[in-house]
């Protein structure tokens, strides 16, 4: 039995290994880096679990019904939040009312070394690790799959985020709806590679001969829109001075050659979320709603259910919001109109560069 036969039909959320009964399916990374599940034939009993359950099999929409999205504008009443957002600060209000009662948070942070990983957070200061955008996929581990089901079962009210192919996931492993229970997506353009993140930083050590100590993919020195998205890559060497480069952002906004294959084809870029609510840039905001725009950003936030909408209005002493017509988000976030599209002959060309003659070769190759 071979799993995830079509790359463009995996999203490597792991849920297939975790829901095996038999511990079968281990997920592996690719020669681009990207996490696939591989079977072991000895131990599976071909029970075809993994097929029958998995979200990217499904047709789009049955492995998720909401009710109609609602659209709203946001900001953070707090302006310290807002500059260490990646937006208008919604994450932060909507996850400290989960802390506030006692609940958890799911979401992604660096680890020592700067590889994105899924993380647990029962404090504030555990939380902000989760804050501002990481352009890279995540990984979410067994052992957390694990404690969110524990925490679930205990009781314990939970936030779990993601991209909405995480979110996706979530739903797969756990097989039921939980009350206590609140998913939250982010519009994602697409996942790129860890194995590329890693030789992006590899190559600034090597240009700048020391330690990478602090990376941040969305900085505001420059404000917050859409063409300084762009310029917000930040990082130091050794603790030293703040520096910028934004090489990564040309392979995955510009050149789109390092996301996932399935970002070409995700069924999740639509209003329609697998979340209970959804979380973005307010992109357009000078156009829409002048009186509202910020230097330092303002958030575009979707609820698709009760729990989204509740979450939102225990909010509404942190952050202020309205209801906005829904034309103007789907005009300007793309993912809701459509996946990614992928210029495959550069793509191809590009990994070939890579596994030839490596990363910074390949990199050499792309057009300025």
């Amino acid at each position: 039995m071979e799993l995830a036969k079509n790359k463009k039909l995996c999203c490597g959320c792991g849920a297939c290994a975790e829901i095996c009964p038999m511990q079968a399916i281990t997920m592996k990374p690719d020669e681009e880096g990207f996490l696939y599940p591989v079977i072991d034939e000895d131990i599976c009993i071909e029970c075809g679990l993994c097929e029958s359950r998995c979200h990217e099999l499904m047709p789009a929409g049955s492995d998720f019904v909401r009710g109609e999205p609602v659209f709203y504008i946001a900001h953070n009443n707090d302006e310290e939040v807002i500059m260490k957002s990646a937006s208008g600060g919604a994450f932060s209000a909507l996850s400290d009312v989960i802390l506030a009662e006692g609940g958890v948070v799911y979401g992604a942070v660096f680890d020592k070394d700067f590889n994105i990983v899924h993380g647990r957070a029962e404090t504030t200061e555990e939380r902000n690790r989760m804050r501002s955008s990481k352009y890279v996929q995540s990984v979410v581990s067994s052992e957390i799959y694990a404690q969110l089901k524990e925490d679930l079962e205990a009781g314990r009210k939970v936030l779990f985020t993601g991209t909405p192919c995480q979110i996706a996931g979530v739903q797969t492993f756990l097989d039921r709806d939980y009350d206590n229970l609140i998913l939250c997506d982010v519009i994602c353009h697409s996942v790129p590679s860890p194995l590329m993140w890693r030789e992006y930083l590899k190559m600034l050590e090597d240009e700048n001969g020391g330690k990478i100590t602090y990376v941040n993919f969305r900085d505001k020195t420059e404000g917050w829109q859409r063409a300084s998205t762009f310029k917000g890559f930040r990082y130091k060497i050794d603790d030293g001075e703040l520096k910028k480069d934004d090489r990564f952002y040309r392979l995955f906004f510009g050149w789109k050659t390092i996301a996932r294959p399935s970002c070409s084809a995700c069924k999740y870029a639509q209003v329609n979320r697998p979340s209970d609510i959804t979380i973005a840039d307010y992109w357009g905001v000078e156009r829409f709603a002048p009186d509202w725009k910020d230097f330092y950003g303002v958030s575009f936030i979707l609820t698709t259910s009760q729990k989204g909408v509740d979450l939102l209005n225990a909010c509404k002493d942190t952050m202020r919001f309205e209801q906005r017509d829904p034309s103007e988000q789907i005009s300007e976030n793309h993912r809701l109109r459509g996946p990614m599209g992928i210029l495959e002959e550069e793509r191809e060309a590009f990994w070939k560069d890579y596994q030839e003659k490596g990363f910074v070769y390949a990199l050499g190759t792309m057009p300025l």
